[in-house]
């Protein structure tokens, strides 16, 4: 690294458009020592190595050419932490050695807010995945968080203070959009609904997203295509914000309108896509066969039951068709607290349908579940979707 040294301070000097000289004089040593430098014939006095970097606006760490190694094992560590939190799909698989490795990376690189971000969506995961999103109806009858319980989660609060941390220091547009979405939810799972609101009212209006903000930057066939995708996208997200209402209403709506309700969201994505093929998104409309289910049978139509499990193994088995891996990465927003994990999945499909059933949890879900399990369908069903694995 030392031989380096000298063709960093030269390159820096160069950007810069200074002379030997220049340096010279602002370290207060001779143009010829900064020459011999630079040659790497011999070595600045460490002394002199703050002093440097200030003159050239760097850290001491750029100054010796640390700093893309020190990037690429941050980015190494939050990869191979992220990965291992997604294994903690509803359930607690390895959530307190991806704590272990997130401090111990904040130790090795203290301050750092990539790892500091990757520690609290793993203290975001680890709520869900030990304790759970707990719900009980209020007295009009509609569904509410359990603010009290939520409060007690220890992994929630240190989350919550490293992302308000975050969110006042993050300069990255991807990383501070990551800390205010998940930051918002955990301000709503504890009641701080007056933060919540202030940080939402901070965010642009849906006019000042990225997909609407895009249609402004082409035209022609481009903006066609955007417009489709944007569609797609927002029918998705209306289809999910529909069937987590009506959950939320679960106790005030009988079942046979809850049916209703479902496949109209359902029916939202054939509306838009009239020649069935939903791309992507084949996976969300799986999730909402699977809820379907659970209320079909609730209404005594146990064939219509089997026949939306049996839609959703479909859809999943065309999106592995579609997606070029054979894996899905689904990350929608209203995806928080139910049996996926909340900070993004990734697993094999159609496999993971069984696990994944009945998506939203709410209302309870166990009685129909003993009841459908001892069907001969269900075992049938569950074969099907195992073979793809």
């Amino acid at each position: 690294m030392q031989i380096e040294l000298g063709k960093q301070i030269k390159a820096l000097r160069r950007r810069d458009g200074r002379t030997q000289e220049d340096l010279a004089n602002a370290l207060n040593v001779t143009a010829q020592a900064v020459s011999r430098w630079e040659k790497g014939i011999c070595y600045p006095d460490m002394a002199l190595m703050p002093s440097m970097a200030n003159y050239f606006g760097v850290s001491i760490d750029e100054l010796f050419g640390y700093n893309n190694e020190r990037e690429k094992k941050v980015e190494a560590l939050v990869n191979k932490i992220t990965d291992m939190n997604r294994q903690n799909n509803g359930e607690d698989v390895n959530i307190e050695e991806c704590i272990s490795l997130a401090r111990d990376a904040l130790v090795e690189f203290p301050g750092n807010e990539k790892i500091m971000l990757c520690l609290a969506t793993v203290l975001y995961n680890a709520g869900y995945a030990r304790y759970g999103e707990r719900h009980y109806d209020d007295a009009e009858g509609y569904d509410v968080y359990d603010v009290k319980a939520h409060k007690t989660y220890a992994e929630w609060k240190e989350a919550i203070t490293l992302y308000e941390k975050l969110i006042n220091s993050l300069e990255d547009d991807q990383l501070r959009h990551k800390a205010v979405s998940e930051l918002a939810q955990l301000y709503l799972n504890t009641g701080e609904y007056q933060k919540a609101v202030s940080l939402a009212q901070k965010v642009p209006d849906i006019y000042g997203c990225r997909e609407f903000l895009m249609f402004k930057s082409c035209d022609g066939r481009k903006k066609v295509e955007l417009y489709g995708e944007t569609l797609l996208k927002m029918t998705a997200i209306t289809a999910e914000m529909m069937v987590d209402t009506a959950s939320m209403m679960s106790s005030r709506i009988d079942p046979e309108s809850m049916v209703e309700y479902i496949k109209n969201a359902i029916g939202l994505f054939d509306a838009v896509c009239t020649d069935g093929e939903y791309g992507l998104y084949r996976f969300t409309v799986a999730l909402m066969y699977l809820y379907l289910s659970t209320h079909q049978w609730r209404c005594g139509d146990k064939d219509g039951a089997f026949e939306s499990l049996e839609r959703a193994r479909v859809q999943t088995e065309r999106y592995s068709e579609f997606s070029e891996d054979g894996k899905m990465e689904y990350t929608l927003p209203l995806l928080e607290g139910v049996k996926i994990n909340p900070a993004g999945v990734k697993c094999n499909v159609p496999s993971a349908l069984p696990d994944i059933w009945p998506w939203i949890c709410i209302p309870d879900y166990s009685d129909v579940q003993k009841e459908m399990s001892m069907d001969p369908r269900w075992d049938r069903w569950v074969l099907k979707c195992k073979k793809a694995l």
